[in-house]
């Protein structure tokens, strides 16, 4: 029996093209699966909500979230509101580029997604953030990375790890997956 957890996709605003890395990913290892949005360019975060909490619930295997942007968000308003059988299923989640709802830069036209949680998650996390990413400061997202428990990566001049900051297939991610699927629950 493979218990190798299932990786949910969880896209930021705009979704991820075939070029990004989440894209990339699900193309190489069948066990990483989209959670697909109705409303991705001006969404509600009660509906992105519903719909990974609905992803979550029909998993018979351990989860691990990896979200990028936006999304990462998002996991934090769903912990906040899961029930306590879907929150044990997920081993760990991988935070990229978290987007600060309260920054400058957040796009507008998104309901409810400020401002950015800072509880403690209750599994393993690794937020990765870029020095000059434009939609939040590193200093903010080494705050977001103490706040919610998670290991800290900054990554130099890495703009919003995605497509546009040069970021395709990107391994180095993938093997932080692995790395990130490969913890015990102990956390």
């Amino acid at each position: 029996m493979n218990d190798k957890p299932a990786a949910l996709m969880l896209p930021g605003l705009g979704n991820s093209g075939p070029g990004h890395w989440q894209s990339h990913w699900e193309r190489r290892d069948a066990s990483c699966e989209r959670v697909e949005q109705r409303e991705w360019d001006t969404p509600r975060c009660g509906d992105w909500i519903a719909r990974l909490d609905a992803a979550v619930a029909k998993r018979d295997v351990p989860v691990v979230l990896v979200a990028h942007s936006a999304a990462c968000v998002l996991v934090l308003h769903w912990t906040a509101k899961a029930k306590a059988q879907h929150l044990q299923r997920i081993r760990g989640a991988m935070l990229v580029s978290p987007a600060d709802p309260e920054g400058r830069n957040f796009p507008q036209g998104t309901t409810g997604f400020g401002p950015m949680p800072l509880r403690r998650l209750p599994f393993p996390s690794t937020v990765v953030a870029s020095s000059d990413d434009p939609y939040v400061e590193p200093a903010r997202a080494r705050q977001f990375a103490e706040a919610w428990g998670s290991r800290f990566m900054l990554l130099q001049a890495a703009g919003h790890i995605n497509v546009a900051s040069g970021y395709g297939p990107w391994p180095e991610g993938f093997t932080l997956l692995d790395g990130l699927r490969g913890e015990q629950r102990d956390h």
